[in-house]
């Protein structure tokens, strides 16, 4: 797969790609990974302040990683849209404010337990994805993810 960036030679491809030269500079990633772990915690303290069950945080928390079956069964950019959806804070938002004004509990605490799961994929630097492959984030490049051959 061609590169459409800039500033790779016009013969690069996805293998080769290396380290972070083709993701964020280091200081902007660090302050994003620490955006997604404040995001985390504050999810969960208000998940707690609202007193819902932890067993379904538990049970609902990596829900939104079935978005990556689309990149094993289907189609990679498909798959690239599927995912940045259902990892983008403004799904959980909106899911948070429609909670908020129905007055429906049960919304919120899905807000909450995918804010959450955003949050937590961000701290550890899983980002949105391009239609690079998996391994191409807003974050950089991830490591110790093998290719699809």
């Amino acid at each position: 797969m061609q590169l459409n960036n800039p500033f790779a030679e016009p013969d690069m491809d996805i293998q080769d790609i290396k380290g972070d030269a083709y993701g964020l500079m280091n200081p902007a990633r660090k302050i994003l990974r620490a955006e997604g772990l404040v995001c985390l915690v504050l999810a969960c303290v208000l998940y707690q302040v609202q007193g819902f069950s932890w067993f379904e945080f538990g049970l609902w928390f990596f829900l939104p990683d079935v978005a990556i079956l689309v990149y094993v069964f289907g189609n990679e950019r498909f798959g690239m849209w599927i995912y940045n959806l259902t990892h983008s804070t403004v799904g959980a938002g909106s899911l948070a404010a429609l909670g908020l004004v129905a007055d429906a509990a049960i919304l919120v605490q899905a807000a909450l337990i995918w804010f959450s799961h955003i949050g937590f994929n961000r701290a550890v630097g899983y980002g949105l994805k391009f239609p690079l492959g998996f391994r191409v984030t807003h974050l950089g490049v991830l490591r110790g993810i093998r290719e699809r051959q």
